[in-house]
């Protein structure tokens, strides 16, 4: 009984600790306004007068314009799934057996139009496989000055990532085919609470939409970790579920 103590308390310090990338903190998404055009034009008249001898002189009008300024591609999609559904009841039960809460833990602030986020814990059927599985969204609209929607994600894309490789201390990257408009994978191992895990993330691109799912998994009382291609497997199986979940949330 204290054996399972000690590992329930080592199970909520790694949960504690496994907090997400920051994908959806200070995110230059704010705009919903696309880019404005403007057209000037001015004319000017001068009036006739008639002189003496009875003839008109009239003065010419002439007018000038300024060019628009293009509007920013439209976002290709408006909305996001709800994050606590965007990955189907099979993969959260394999990734994270005996699951605590099925529905998963929903993320402070979500919603189904900027951002959203959900995780699910548990410690498997023998009590000691802890698992950590989350999925995050954050999607860009259109903003005078920053680009288009796709433009805006295209550069979150590329910070997460290099985010998620400083959060795994020695993690390798590589690019993951097939899921959204681009993706990679980032894993490695890490150390909380004298346990090491196994960890890998995955952000993804699909349009004005990025993705980002971390997965950990850990051996707690001495037990054996998951492999690090059953972690990796495991993170690109929920972003192929939620880039598609963001699909069906548009169609």
């Amino acid at each position: 009984m204290e054996r399972r103590r000690r590992t329930a308390r080592i199970a909520a310090m790694l949960a504690c600790a496994a907090v997400p990338v920051v994908l959806l903190a200070g995110c230059s998404s704010s705009g919903s306004g696309s880019g404005s055009g403007s057209d000037g034009g001015s004319s000017a008249g001068a009036s006739a007068s008639a002189s003496s001898g009875g003839k008109d002189s009239a003065a010419s009008s002439s007018g000038t314009t300024t060019s628009a300024t293009p509007a920013p591609e439209p976002a290709k999609y408006a909305k996001l799934p709800d994050a606590c559904t965007s990955l189907t009841k099979e993969t959260v039960s394999a990734l994270v057996p005996k699951v605590k809460h099925a529905g998963g833990s929903k993320a402070a602030g979500s919603d189904t139009v900027t951002r959203g986020g959900c995780s699910w814990t548990g410690n498997g059927s023998d009590g000691y496989q802890y698992r950590w599985l989350s999925v995050s969204f954050q999607r860009f609209t259109a903003s005078p000055g920053l680009g288009s929607p796709e433009e805006q994600a295209q550069s979150n894309y590329a910070d997460q990532v290099s985010e998620a490789g400083k959060a795994i201390p020695g993690s390798a990257t590589s690019v993951a085919d097939g899921i959204g408009d681009q993706a990679s994978s980032v894993g490695g191992k890490a150390t909380v609470a004298k346990v090491t895990s196994q960890n890998d993330s995955v952000v993804a691109r699909t349009g004005n939409v990025v993705v980002l799912v971390e997965f950990n998994g850990a051996g707690l009382e001495g037990k054996k970790n998951p492999t690090s291609t059953t972690v990796a497997n495991g993170a690109l199986r929920a972003a192929k579920d939620a880039v598609a979940a963001v699909a069906a949330a548009n169609s």
